[in-house]
């Protein structure tokens, strides 16, 4: 007499009905690379990586785990930097990849909407709208693997947040797989709809805890047809608003990117790439790019770098000549991040206060960091535009993090910011958005959680504690 399945293979076996044997992952060393974070600070074991291929698919393998209380872990590209996206520990659980539902369905060059699926690289969709003269404007440096399915799941920023918005202000309408496996489809391409509540309003930024994205319809812009880049040196962070000023006044909204970098920051770049800065500096530094199809962009740009320059607020500067200079300006910081995980283990905040007061909480968790520890780096840089700064910390001891994330989160508390203002909370600061957050808002967050996930299977231990 043959022995009875047990409840895993069981389990698996009515996955890979669902899925085939080209669906389904199995053996730690073959989910490894799903199951750990690209840092390796975060993840957990799981029973099976499903891939499937459709919607439908997605919805029969969520019908499964809600039968039997398995939780899902949804992932994209796992390039998340909060630990949004890998299984956590103490939970039954299986990854759900979308990295094979990565078909573009439609482009409308007309009335310049796209829709695509949830695995569909980011990369891949901007060049498919290049090729209609269009743009979707959703930029940062891990684009070449990140995957639109996460990037609407955290609302991802980047760096033309400035003139376009965050990934929220882009989608017109989702499809996505609920806690119970039904299918809501509401890809639309209406730039107005009022007609009842936009409950895709509360998929996007979710982390995958309220619904599974698998495709969405993309607002896409005009393609630009000029655009200038410049490096300039400046004194500090306060003569960077400066700049910001004089670059409003001559640019106006033709302004797509303003990134202000630390000196730290610069020298880990050139101590891991050997990638150095157009002049000799050894200051803050700004990277500012405006992009417009009206001519004259180029004299605007040197009008407001001859105002900044006169006026002290900066110390030098250069503009791109070409798209292959304008391409190197951006590598310096581009590169920041990649040259923090080669320094070794790194504390970092994803932070937004009020613009006006970024030199402010610059100087402020500066001080209060070295103030209660020795031997720290700060590392500064972000998108000072948009009041988004990366204020990370390289710290030798992991048992200090929790420390430096409160001295750190603090000051922005005290600022009126945002302990999160584009990476997510994902398994990272789970804790802290408890300890920052309003009661009454906690609680609302709780109620749409358990409305829409009552058995808590949808990416537990993201955003809010693990139920």
């Amino acid at each position: 007499m043959k022995t009875p399945p047990s409840t895993d293979d069981a389990f698996l076996e009515a996955l890979r009905s669902i899925l085939s044997d080209t669906g389904l992952v199995l053996g730690d060393e073959a989910m490894s690379p799903y199951c750990v974070d690209w840092r390796g600070e975060f993840g957990a074991p799981a029973l099976a990586v499903t891939r499937p291929k459709s919607v439908d698919q997605v919805s029969a393998v969520v019908r499964l785990c809600a039968e039997r209380g398995i939780a899902i872990v949804p992932q994209g590209g796992n390039t998340s930097l909060a630990g949004g996206a890998v299984p956590i520990a103490g939970r039954a659980q299986i990854v759900l990849s979308l990295s094979r539902m990565n078909a573009i369905r439609s482009i409308d060059p007309v009335g310049m909407t796209m829709t695509v699926e949830a695995g569909a690289v980011l990369e891949t969709v901007q060049e498919a709208a290049r090729e209609h003269e269009l743009l979707f404007p959703v930029s940062f440096a891990a684009q070449g693997s990140s995957q639109i399915g996460g990037i609407v799941s955290t609302n991802a920023g980047g760096i033309n947040v400035l003139r376009y918005g965050m990934t929220r202000q882009r989608m017109l309408g989702l499809e996505a797989v609920l806690a119970d496996g039904s299918v809501v489809a509401g890809l639309r391409h209406l730039h107005k709809d009022n007609a009842g509540y936009d409950w895709k309003q509360l998929l996007i930024g979710a982390e995958g805890t309220l619904g599974i994205v698998t495709a969405a319809s993309l607002r896409l812009s005009p393609r630009p047809k000029h655009r200038v880049t410049a490096f300039l040196a400046v004194p500090d962070p306060a003569s960077a608003l400066a700049l910001l000023e004089h670059a409003t006044a001559e640019l106006g909204d033709a302004i797509s990117a303003f990134e202000l970098i630390s000196p730290s920051a610069l020298a880990l770049v050139r101590q891991h790439f050997g990638l150095r800065p157009p002049m000799e500096m050894q200051s803050w530094a700004v990277l500012v790019e405006a992009a417009s199809s009206l001519s004259g962009l180029r004299d605007a740009m040197e009008a407001a770098l001859g105002s900044a320059l006169e006026a002290g607020d900066a110390s030098d500067g250069v503009i791109a000549e070409t798209e292959t200079q304008a391409a190197a300006l951006w590598a310096l910081r581009e590169h920041v991040t990649e040259a923090e995980l080669k320094s070794g283990r790194s504390v970092k905040h994803d932070v937004s206060v009020p613009i006006n007061r970024i030199p402010n909480f610059i100087r402020d968790a500066s001080y209060a960091l070295h103030k209660a520890f020795d031997g720290l780096q700060v590392v500064v840089f972000g998108h000072v535009g948009d009041g988004n700064v990366h204020f990370n910390v390289l710290a030798g001891a992991a048992e200090a993090k929790a420390a430096i994330n409160r001295v750190v989160h603090d000051v922005v508390a005290g600022y009126q910011g945002s302990i999160s203002a584009e990476h997510g909370i994902g398994s990272y600061r789970v804790a802290e958005l408890a300890h920052y957050k309003q009661p009454a808002q906690l609680e609302l967050m709780r109620t749409l959680k358990r409305a829409l996930d009552p058995q808590g299977i949808l990416n537990p231990g993201k955003i809010l504690d693990a139920p």
